[in-house]
């Protein structure tokens, strides 16, 4: 079976995407790498808004020749049924992107309910520190801002476990640093992050 390319490093050009793999998306990863072993070939992708989840969809696809639904909650129910059906029909593997499985994702459709839920489903969790100071440096990077491993620590210690608050930090540090004209530090992170109500005061 073809391995997905799942980067711990960094590409060679910073713009690239890269999928981050740690033990809070390992799980989902490792399941669509096994698509062949699905009871159907079709299966259900949930996670965080920023989690990643449409790259790593975008690399199942590449890796197994399948096709994607994404933001399936904003997809006609009728489109997803059918195309759910071709997938078992021409046993080529349908991967449904969506922010939460049924029954929080409140099918309406009986028959697309039932086939939902008989289908696999893969879960990418809030990021744990690994995954926090990876998507730092990698941001950080590719943004071409120098931040020091001091402070990628500092930031992974204090800011909210979700993908979003990641990237507003790393937006709010960009912002502070130019309007500053000084470089990343601990101490413009600091104010930056506190007048941001991002981290809280110490």
């Amino acid at each position: 079976m073809n391995q997905m390319a799942l980067p711990l490093q960094w590409p060679a050009d910073p713009r690239s995407d890269a999928f981050l793999l740690t033990e809070s998306n390992r799980m989902a990863a490792r399941m669509l790498e096994q698509w062949q072993a699905w009871p159907t070939m079709a299966a259900i992708l949930t996670g965080p808004r920023k989690s990643g989840r449409s790259l790593l969809a975008r690399i199942f696809a590449a890796k197994s020749g399948g096709t994607i639904i994404d933001d399936a909650e904003r997809v006609p129910e009728v489109q997803i049924f059918h195309a759910w059906n071709i997938a078992q029909a021409e046993r080529r593997p349908l991967l449904i992107v969506a922010d939460s499985p049924p029954p929080r994702w409140q099918v309406k459709l009986p028959d697309l309910r039932s086939r939902l839920a008989n289908s696999s489903l893969a879960e990418i969790g809030p990021p744990d520190d690994e995954l926090v100071a990876g998507l730092f440096e990698h941001l950080f990077e590719r943004r071409g801002l120098d931040a020091r491993p001091d402070l990628i620590e500092w930031l992974t210690l204090r800011i909210e476990r979700s993908h979003l608050s990641v990237i507003r930090a790393v937006d709010m540090l960009d912002q502070g640093a130019m309007e500053r004209r000084a470089r990343l530090s601990i101490a413009l992170a600091r104010s930056t992050l506190i007048a941001a109500g991002l981290i809280a005061e110490p």
